[in-house]
């Protein structure tokens, strides 16, 4: 990063929010990773509208991040420039059966605030780690629901600054993904359509919801939840355990013994452990079983 777009970055956003050489194992889930090269926490739609052409027009390696909870981050860190969506980024608000999410809210803090409002449609998100934004870009599911059976409207910005908003149609939802993966569009704020409930059955929900990702997941470790997405026809976990692979361990990264579908971080586990384990299960599920697993997981910067 010169020196001129340092200067540029500064007068958009405080000198506390800019971060340099910034761990960005204290901004995954995975809990690794190397340093990015400089952190921007953006705290505002119009801090990002400032940022992101300026960061376009001069060739600047950049990455929007949200919680970090589908990220991969190598050892050798990332050298361009990590744009941090905060939860800062505005308030959440309610008006009748609609919710309007900022893009840096936690997924389940909106959960807990449909809750609140007794309004229903939303408990199968409540234990989904990431942002709003990220849950949108990758059409977050969990418990036979998923993102689009909610969403009414996305409002996102492209690289050159300008807001367009987008209705659920044109979003074009599918398993895992949406429009937004494939276009240069960044999420700033959701429209979510919910329906009336009963505040006391919506929290007996989430709850029971809750105590079964205890039951199943490994959420004592850091890892990206579910490393694979679900081949069609098949569930990645029993392909992964049918393998033989329930247990395998590389250097700190394991596949959990309580879900086969989640690599984890016993506590000292390095990026490239975490990736050579994710290689090796495909390799091994593709001599199995012949299927290819695609993974979820994104990777960043040098491993």
């Amino acid at each position: 990063m010169n020196s001129s777009i340092y200067n540029y970055i500064k007068q958009i956003v405080p000198q506390a929010n800019i971060l340099f050489d910034e761990p960005m194992s204290n901004h995954t889930t995975f809990r690794v990773g190397g340093n990015a090269k400089c952190l921007v926490k953006i705290e505002s739609k119009e801090q990002l509208i400032k940022l992101v052409p300026i960061l376009q027009a001069t060739g600047q390696d950049y990455f929007i991040l949200g919680n970090g909870s589908n990220l991969l981050v190598g050892d050798k860190g990332y050298s361009g420039i990590v744009v941090k969506l905060g939860s800062e980024m505005g308030n959440i608000s309610v008006e009748g059966k609609k919710m309007r999410v900022p893009a840096g809210v936690l997924i389940s803090r909106a959960a807990q605030e449909a809750q609140a409002h007794g309004l229903t449609g939303m408990e199968f998100a409540s234990g989904i780690p990431g942002t709003i934004g990220g849950g949108i870009v990758m059409n977050a599911g969990a418990y036979e629901g998923e993102m689009k059976q909610i969403v009414e409207s996305v409002e996102v910005m492209d690289r050159s600054g300008e807001i367009l908003t987008l209705d659920n149609d044109t979003m074009e939802f599918g398993y895992r993904t949406s429009v937004i993966k494939n276009r240069p569009f960044i999420v700033t704020e959701v429209v979510l359509k919910l329906s009336v409930g009963d505040k006391e059955e919506i929290r007996n929900k989430m709850e029971d919801l809750a105590a079964r990702r205890q039951e199943k997941q490994p959420l004592e470790f850091g890892s990206a939840g579910s490393t694979f997405k679900r081949p069609e026809g098949y569930f990645a976990g029993k392909l992964i355990m049918d393998a033989g692979l329930k247990g395998y361990r590389i250097g700190g990264a394991v596949v959990s013994d309580k879900h086969c579908g989640f690599i984890v971080n016993t506590g000292d586990a390095t990026a490239a452990d975490v990736r050579e384990l994710i290689e090796t299960v495909q390799e091994r599920v593709k001599e199995q079983s012949g299927v290819t697993l695609e993974r979820e997981v994104i990777y960043l910067g040098d491993f």
